[in-house]
């Protein structure tokens, strides 16, 4: 597909997008059944996977289907796809052989999972699927109130994974139209380096990792980086409440979180009004459930997300199990969008910590805990690291007066108010907090490897 070709599949799409998203919640929903409809009638004919997966339940509820696991996906990934000449191990040689920004079988568009919850996972794009990918991209940023538009030119920034085929930097290189030059960033560069790319280029949009763009929000705070993005794009990783305070205070509250998934795109972002993140349910369904798959009420914490992408028929994702802990608003947001908000994102289910318990056993402390008592101290950065030893808080930029003690004594009262053991707690000041390979830097992570059978 040429540039010009998919530039007229984006603007397509986001006309479509547009004009959807001030549907009342009727429309809205009359439109994904009918939409589900469809994708249910295609996947059944064409995908031998789900012929199976699915037998016996073809009209049966969404919520009587059985859910899609990433393991799933990838152990029957030939069978999944709806195209007979697509094969796992072709697509392995390709990234392999062509990790840049080629398609596959020069039809499909490629991404890599960054595998921060397990394993990563492969994924398929056909040349209308990917044209949407890039157009829920758009919409976080019309949103943010920068419209982005042919013959106009708006410079962007972005951050993005060191992975060729990540998701990240297969959009922002899909991006890179004369209209839309966007500067590409990797974790690894130095900060010195990032800081002087980005005073020469001086973007009106920065995208990032949530940890990234909040250490470049303290270099500008410092006067060393001298840039005025009308918009801040977080993601990738947790935005904790210190990092939005942080970015906010450096670019005039310009910050505008999005959650997305490798698998199927943005999945919601922050409108102006930042009373959560709308999703983006024209394009999808999501079903935030508890430990049982039973659906969790608007106000309550879930332990996993559930996906299904209305129009991903390459590689369907019907009830796919995403391992984010997400609570729902129950009010509406004032802007009059229909669509649902995500009150609060916790993190990942991998990011429970397990402790023995005061009983028996052991009990899982989910990440909210950990927030409650560290979000509102006065701290640029943070992240607890579980060992078999102890749990290490490392903190950057801590107050001359802090007491590294009290913190410790207020996070083993919490752990204990869950009724659980807490280990031995170090509190370690640096200057850096440890950033994973693949760019994120988890506020919450656990070195022990294995996994148990415990209830929050």
């Amino acid at each position: 597909m040429t540039k010009a070709h998919l530039l007229f599949r984006l603007l397509q799409q986001r006309r479509e997008l547009k004009q959807r998203e001030h549907w009342d919640r009727k429309r809205l929903e009359s439109y994904q059944s009918q939409a589900l409809d469809r994708l249910r009638a295609f996947v059944y004919t064409h995908s031998p996977f789900y012929q199976r997966f699915h037998k016996g339940r073809y009209q049966a509820p969404l919520n009587e289907l059985p859910i899609l696991t990433k393991s799933l996906l990838m152990e029957n990934f030939d069978d999944l796809v709806t195209d007979r000449n697509i094969h796992l191990k072709e697509i392995r040689e390709h990234l392999d052989r062509l990790p840049g920004e080629e398609r596959y079988q020069g039809r499909y568009w490629t991404s890599l999972t960054s595998g921060s919850a397990g394993h990563p996972s492969i994924n398929l794009f056909n040349d209308k699927e990917w044209a949407s990918v890039l157009a829920s991209a758009i919409r976080s940023y019309d949103w943010a109130g920068v419209r982005i538009r042919p013959f106009h030119r708006t410079r962007a920034a972005a951050i993005v994974s060191a992975k060729p085929a990540g998701m990240t930097t297969r959009v922002t290189g899909t991006f890179h139209f004369w209209w839309f030059p966007t500067l590409r960033m990797v974790p690894s560069e130095s900060l010195a380096s990032t800081v002087e790319q980005l005073n020469m280029w001086q973007p009106e949009i920065l995208q990032g990792f949530s940890y990234m763009v909040a250490l470049l929000a303290e270099e500008q705070l410092a006067g060393r980086l001298r840039i005025s993005p009308r918009v801040v794009a977080t993601g990738g990783d947790l935005l904790a409440r210190s990092q939005r305070e942080q970015i906010e205070a450096a670019w005039r509250g310009r910050c505008f979180d999005r959650y997305a998934s490798g698998e199927a795109g943005v999945l919601a972002s922050e409108c102006d009004h930042h009373r959560g993140l709308h999703l983006y349910e024209d394009l999808i369904i999501v079903e935030v459930v508890d430990q049982d798959n039973r659906l969790v009420p608007p106000g309550k914490p879930g332990t996993r997300v559930l996906v299904t992408a209305l129009n991903k028929y390459t590689q369907p994702l019907i009830r796919y199990e995403l391992s984010d802990l997400v609570r729902l608003s129950p009010d509406p947001c004032p802007c009059g969008r229909s669509l649902r908000l995500i009150q609060e994102l916790q993190g990942r289910t991998q990011q429970t910590l397990y402790f023995p318990s005061s009983t028996q056993g052991r009990l899982a402390v989910p990440p909210d805990v950990f927030h409650r008592v560290i979000d509102r101290l006065p701290i640029i950065g943070w992240q607890i690291v579980q060992d078999r030893e102890a749990l290490t808080v490392h903190l950057r930029a801590v107050p001359e007066d802090f007491s590294d003690e009290a913190l410790a004594d207020a996070l083993r009262r919490a752990i204990s108010a869950m009724g659980a053991i807490a280990p031995p707690i170090r509190v370690k000041r640096v200057s850096q907090i440890p950033c994973e390979a693949n760019g994120k830097a988890p506020l919450i992570k656990s070195n022990i490897q294995e996994s148990f059978d415990a209830t929050p």
